[in-house]
């Protein structure tokens, strides 16, 4: 069976066959939403009835002719090779051409990695945040409520005070946060104390003021997937058996939500949520087949750092223990084309990257 007499069904777009530099193959290769990676084919996947009816890879120079007639799948190979637009964070300018670390400073008692550590001491909190800073990360993303499985809710005002006289120090020492929130509440005063961005593990459906919020505000906004956004964000788990797919859809219609809702589409970063209500296998799934993702337009954050499915991969390895899987995680999204990398090990990745970027470097040399 051939693409052709699919005309019904709804196309997928995956790029793979990776190239580690475009030279000597002029048609060949597309770039990946203007980044540093490049690759050759496509898996063109159709689906029919919520069912996969076939899967095909399609060499670049193809692909064109293969979507004639799915208007669809068309407008998302524009959006996938399109370059994304930077974030602008305060006087901070973040391009998206490269991957991106984002520090992760957790202002909780309980967060399943570091909980604790900084609560009732802004002062720590914000150094630790600078520092994070100065090792090479580009943004620090400020919590103040665990999102753990089993995780108690957060009073607002208990989450203002403990994440607000962070922001404000941070933001005074000229570094670049995001707030991590689901809160409307809680975005408003961070907002005010000086945070450029807005992380919702919820994708603004928690509260029913979030959305109007940062459609005002017109800040850069991640919209992250969980099978129960609006109450547990863990639920009972996904049921599917195509979590890739799933998770994909979702996105799609979240994103047309919002940018219904006010929010300039070029405004929106996309997460899937390594780990929320989902199961090993469909975190594999998911980081597998990352690049799929890149066809909704948007910008892709990844945070995967020190996760359960590093410890069920590596003999139950603690929570302490997981930096070397951290690393690898945030290895595979980078050459998936992901922008932003959400971790707890910032000097660590930065040097993983530094070594990823200094090789993609080489390649893309051209040689005499």
């Amino acid at each position: 069976m051939s693409i052709a007499a699919l005309p019904r069904a709804k196309l997928y777009l995956r790029p793979t066959a990776f190239i580690d530099a475009p030279f000597g193959y002029e048609g060949q290769f597309h770039r990946l939403a203007g980044g540093l990676c490049f690759f050759s084919a496509y898996e063109v996947i159709a689906v029919d009835g919520g069912k996969r009816i076939g899967q095909w890879l399609v060499p670049v120079s193809d692909i064109d002719a293969a979507l004639v007639g799915h208007a669809d799948a068309q407008e998302a190979l524009v959006r996938l090779t399109a370059a994304r637009a930077p974030l602008h964070l305060g006087e901070r300018v973040i391009r998206l051409d490269q991957p991106h670390v984002m520090g992760i400073l957790n202002m909780t008692p309980d967060s399943f990695s570091d909980g604790g550590k900084y609560v009732d001491d802004a002062v720590a909190a914000a150094s630790a945040g600078v520092e994070m800073s100065a090792q090479g990360a580009a943004l620090i993303d400020v919590g103040g409520e665990s999102t753990r499985p089993g995780a108690a809710a957060v009073w607002a005002q208990d989450e203002i005070a403990r994440t607000a006289p962070v922001i404000e120090r941070l933001t005074r020492a000229g570094t670049a946060v995001s707030i991590d929130t689901r809160q409307a509440e809680v975005m408003a005063v961070a907002r005010a104390a000086g945070a450029q961005m807005i992380n919702d593990v919820s994708a603004l459906l928690h509260d029913t003021a979030s959305l109007a919020l940062v459609a005002e505000a017109g800040c850069p906004v991640v919209l992250m997937h969980a099978p129960d956004s609006q109450h547990t964000l863990h639920g009972d788990g996904m049921a599917t058996d195509d979590p890739l797919l799933a998770v994909y859809d979702w996105l799609d219609a979240r994103i047309a939500a919002v940018v219904a809702g006010g929010v300039a589409r070029e405004k929106i970063i996309i997460d899937p949520g390594i780990g929320f209500g989902k199961k090993l296998s469909e975190n594999m799934a998911l980081i597998n087949g990352l690049a799929l993702f890149h066809s909704l337009g948007c910008p892709i954050l990844l945070g995967a750092s020190r996760k359960r499915i590093i410890g069920a991969l590596s003999n139950e390895a603690p929570v302490e223990q997981r930096l070397g899987g951290s690393v690898a995680l945030a290895l595979a999204g980078a050459q998936a084309g992901a922008q932003l990398l959400r971790v707890h090990d910032v000097p660590e990745t930065v040097q993983a990257l530094r070594v990823w970027r200094g090789l993609r470097d080489a390649a893309l040399t051209p040689r005499a």
